[in-house]
């Protein structure tokens, strides 16, 4: 391991978040490191927002980890279901739900509706902590705009993604390449806010 690389504990278990974080940290001296590395018990989300869910999340990973932590808490929101599944979109059907349980849910609910109120967006809060006790976590916050078709398409990316159109390029989110989700999805604004930040504030 590179001696001057500087860990950053990020708070899931989800592998596919971690490989999209560090792609993105590629160039940096920054190294993520998932939580269950450190045998990070899950913390319990009992936040209403995508706010509070982060920071409970940070917290948790950067108090049994000792190291400095990063939490994503994202989901996707569609405007007919009147902003569902929100804080729920990683357990819409169900605590232990696959992703493609969910998606299943997602479009037979909104089947229901006209195109035309199929509008949604992802969101992405990310909380940057220090350690545990920090008082001042960095949050940034973006969203990406798109909507929800009824067939699935691509197999990149997770999640909502199948589904998830991007109107100006009339492709979802899962058939787009990761270099070009990167750069417009809510995590990827999302993490290039919090790095100006860090690198500004901490020099990391």
């Amino acid at each position: 391991m590179n001696t001057s690389e500087k860990q950053i504990v990020l708070a899931t278990g989800n592998k596919a978040k971690c490989a999209e974080f560090n792609k993105m940290l590629q160039f940096t001296d920054i190294k993520v490191i998932p939580q269950s590395e450190f045998n990070v018990p899950s913390a319990d989300e009992t936040g209403t927002t995508f706010v509070e869910n982060a920071i409970i999340k940070a917290r948790n990973a950067a108090k049994y980890s000792g190291l400095p932590a990063i939490a994503d808490d994202s989901g996707i929101e569609v405007d007919c279901l009147n902003g569902r599944p929100g804080v729920y979109s990683s357990r819409y059907s169900g605590l232990n739900a696959t992703d493609e349980e969910n998606l299943n849910k997602l479009i037979e609910e909104v089947s229901a509706y006209p195109e035309c109120n199929r509008t949604a967006r992802y969101w992405c809060v990310l909380v940057f902590m220090k350690n545990e006790m920090d008082p001042t976590p960095i949050i940034c916050q973006r969203s990406w705009e798109g909507k929800i078709i009824l067939e699935k398409r691509g197999t990149n990316g997770f999640g909502y993604d199948p589904s998830f159109l991007i109107p100006i390029l009339g492709q979802t989110a899962a058939e787009i390449s990761p270099e070009l989700k990167n750069k417009l999805s809510h995590r990827g604004q999302a993490m290039k806010d919090m790095l100006e930040v860090l690198l500004k504030k901490y020099g990391v």
